[in-house]
């Protein structure tokens, strides 16, 4: 047992001091004999605990995603509960949006510098596709959740429904919004007004 929660708690050390280092330098700036520097901690430690660069990033993402110190599985995220026990679908549109008005301006950066070195390094090329599969199931989740409460438009099939979703809370759409100068919170509004006008009869 106390084996078990030094393993978590160094893990924990691993992934603050990556998200550290990744936020201020960067995917291609950072490196884990850097990441393992500042959590005090061997490389072998780190590939053994979390695993290489990528997944180390993906670690990071997951974990600033769960709104803790751990990676937090999607289902189990509390926005996800929240998204889940609401009981119609304007107000699943509304605390979805409303999450992500807060979670993407802290994982945008993350996100697209994944995103950038995927397109040199076939390792995060590798986990660059794995998250946005992950994402576009969840989306499909998502839709269906929405299709549960009947009021869903009834000539969209939940695969376009989960498109729309994914392609407009994607990072590169809200880094895009960003340049124009608008605020998470105008963002967070515009989906909700956007997927509102779009989806629902």
């Amino acid at each position: 047992m106390l084996r078990t929660e030094q393993a978590a708690a160094t893990r924990r050390q691993i992934l603050r001091a990556a998200r550290e280092l990744f936020t201020r330098q960067g995917y291609a700036d950072t490196t884990v004999a850097a990441v393992a520097a500042r959590a005090r901690v061997s490389v072998d430690t780190i590939y053994a605990s979390v695993g290489r660069k990528p997944q180390l990033m993906l670690a990071v993402i997951d974990t600033v995603l769960g709104g803790g110190t751990d990676p937090v599985p999607a289902e189990h995220r509390d926005y996800v509960r929240a998204i889940r026990s609401a009981p119609t679908a304007a107000e699943k549109i509304h605390v979805y949006a409303t999450a992500l008005g807060r979670v993407l301006p802290a994982t945008a950066g993350l996100q697209e510098a994944l995103r950038h070195a995927a397109q040199t390094d076939a390792e995060c090329a590798v986990v660059w596709e794995e998250l946005t599969q992950r994402r576009a199931a969840n989306m499909g989740l998502f839709a269906a959740d929405l299709r549960a409460t009947g009021a869903v438009r009834p000539d969209l099939t939940d695969d376009v429904v989960a498109d729309i979703v994914w392609s407009t809370n994607s990072v590169e759409y809200y880094v895009l919004l960003r340049a124009r100068g608008w605020t998470p919170e105008q963002y967070a509004r515009w989906l909700e007004d956007l997927w509102s006008r779009t989806l629902l009869e």
